[in-house]
């Protein structure tokens, strides 16, 4: 809902279209946009956690203790002339001044949320690219140390979350995902699909949808199995990955990193386990549990796409809707 969202479309809809989102229109400094803080209005929060993994890294601290000091980080230089005492976001993103962020960037795999190998040949090159920054200051074994850190931090959430998601996901097939899909308000597509229900990983009639037809991790006007789910992989198992990534072991282990997916994984066991004893016990009791009426409607969902579209477009989805590919990038 717009509401909900306000905060997303300011960033979203500012960085690839406005220089003054970095540069400031006031000011319109280069020097401004070289200093770390410039990143940090749209990069942090629980689901990309890049300047709160970056200031409590020791770069960070280099940055912040230093910043005052023009000998120790001269910004009225250009970025290819740069020879600070530390990197700056501006530093490794945007290099010599290259302002294609991509071209240089070390993010991959949506933000460390995918169970992929991230040493796999597909991002040699990105990697190599990684290591020729680090170089700069650190020898290109001790970079490559950590990228291995940082493979190894991510293949053990990824086990983590795996087991998690499994737990949601029988929970589902033996018929007791509370609200089941066709009970579901629609989502911002206008489709009632399991939340969790991830392309073609997870077919068949006990996920909803038609074959191929993915969900998405939704926050609202779905069961808490699900919600701890979502966030298991979009916040913690992104603290992991932001903070291996940025040098700040204590984001990837105790502030909610691999500690928050082991409390995560332990709420989706209880709540699994409550569920399987209260369905046993109805059973027993010979009650029939019909889903509230709150499920159908949504909390706070009306004014999702998706309901429109089922109202007005009767077994359509918003894809269907599209009059070409990639419609949605700019509408």
């Amino acid at each position: 809902p717009p509401g909900d969202t306000a905060g997303c479309t300011f960033c979203h809809t500012s960085s690839e279209e406005r220089c003054s989102t970095c540069h400031q229109r006031h000011q319109f400094n280069p020097v401004v946009a070289r200093k770390s803080e410039q990143c940090k209005a749209c990069h942090w929060g629980k689901d990309h956690r890049d300047w709160e993994a970056y200031d409590i890294s020791i770069h960070g601290v280099v940055w912040q203790t230093n910043k005052w000091d023009p000998t120790q980080f001269d910004l009225t230089k250009k970025l290819s002339d740069a020879d600070y005492v530390g990197p700056t976001c501006q530093y490794c993103h945007l290099r010599g001044g290259h302002h294609n962020v991509q071209r240089l960037s070390t993010v991959y795999t949506s933000m460390g949320m995918s169970n992929a190998d991230r040493g796999a040949p597909l991002w040699k090159e990105k990697r190599d690219t990684w290591v020729s920054v680090c170089d700069d200051c650190h020898s290109p074994r001790f970079a490559r140390e950590n990228l291995q850190a940082m493979d190894e931090a991510c293949k053990d959430a990824g086990l983590k979350y795996t087991e998690t998601f499994k737990v949601a996901e029988n929970l589902q097939l033996d018929g007791m995902g509370e609200p089941m899909p066709k009970d579901l308000h629609p989502d911002w597509a206008g489709e009632h699909v399991w939340s969790l229900k991830i392309g073609a990983y997870h077919d068949g009639p006990g996920y909803g949808g038609a074959q191929g037809q993915s969900g998405e991790f939704r926050m609202s006007n779905c069961s808490d199995i699900e919600r701890v789910c979502f966030e298991s992989v979009g916040y913690w198992m992104t603290y992991i990955f932001k903070g291996m990534a940025h040098g700040s072991w204590n984001d990837a282990t105790y502030c909610d990193g691999s500690f928050g997916m082991d409390r995560w994984l332990v709420k989706a066991k209880a709540a699994s386990e409550q569920a399987r004893r209260f369905t046993a016990l109805e059973k027993k009791a010979g009650i029939n549990w019909v889903p509230s009426e709150f499920w159908r409607k949504g909390d706070w969902m009306n004014e999702l796409s998706g309901a429109k579209i089922v109202k007005e477009f009767p077994g359509k989805n918003i894809f269907d809707l599209c009059p070409e590919p990639g419609w949605l990038d700019t509408h």
